[in-house]
């Protein structure tokens, strides 16, 4: 019978965690990347800007309706046969970008909601006072916005941080591919695997510990 070899486990611990800053700046870049893209999109379609509805509509809808791992093989194996400016992109910047815009697209639905739930006569109170529907959007709405969008957009970042894994893909020495690599030299499977599933669980962890202060900070003026 196979033992579980612990003593291989913990020295494959640290070997893991050399890699583990390519896997945060990953899901950092992509995170803020996808939040600015997120807020265009849901702006997009709150004010229904004419004639940028439409393809925020089909962004949303081909990032959302398509896999992940289809669109970081397109961002990588198929945009530069079109286009061959891009034949220099790196598997780490085709990871981002295919992160990002995956991404986006639900983090765009999830703040265009958050704007909506906010009272309209919030908006009509500042526009009474003079402000314009970019500064009662800024100054009055986005404020309140930002603590109902915080649990949903959680959600997301943790999602976009564990599909960082299908980068590996890609040819990204991240975690999930020095963990992978460990595995078929060593055909130590489980042990390989578990730990890398511990470091993911472990960020995830700390992640919804600071979602939970964060909520916290955010609501004091509604207690």
């Amino acid at each position: 019978m196979i033992q579980f070899d612990v003593h291989y486990a913990l020295e494959l611990l640290p070997i893991i965690l050399k890699y583990l800053h390519i896997t945060l700046g990953m899901a950092a870049i992509s995170l803020v990347i996808a939040l600015l893209t997120g807020l265009l999109l849901a702006l997009t379609k709150v004010f229904k800007w004419p004639g940028l509805v439409w393809l925020a509509d089909l962004f949303i809808s081909f990032f959302r309706g398509t896999p992940l791992l289809v669109q970081l093989f397109l961002f990588y194996y198929g945009l530069p046969q079109l286009f061959p400016a891009l034949k220099d992109m790196t598997a780490f910047q085709a990871a981002i970008a295919g992160l990002s815009l995956h991404f986006a697209a639900y983090m765009a639905e999830s703040m265009r909601a958050a704007i909506l739930s906010v009272e309209s006569s919030q908006r009509e109170a500042a526009l009474s006072i003079g402000l314009t529907e970019i500064q009662a959007m800024r100054r009055i709405i986005l404020p309140q916005a930002a603590r109902i969008a915080i649990p949903p957009l959680m959600n997301n970042f943790i999602d976009l941080l564990k599909s960082t894994s299908l980068a590996f893909t890609l040819g990204v020495a991240e975690i999930m591919a020095k963990a992978q690599l460990e595995a078929a030299s060593s055909f130590k499977f489980f042990e390989s695997y578990l730990v890398v599933a511990l470091v993911y669980w472990f960020i995830v962890v700390l992640c919804t510990k600071g979602q939970h202060w964060l909520e916290v900070r955010l609501s004091r003026g509604y207690r």
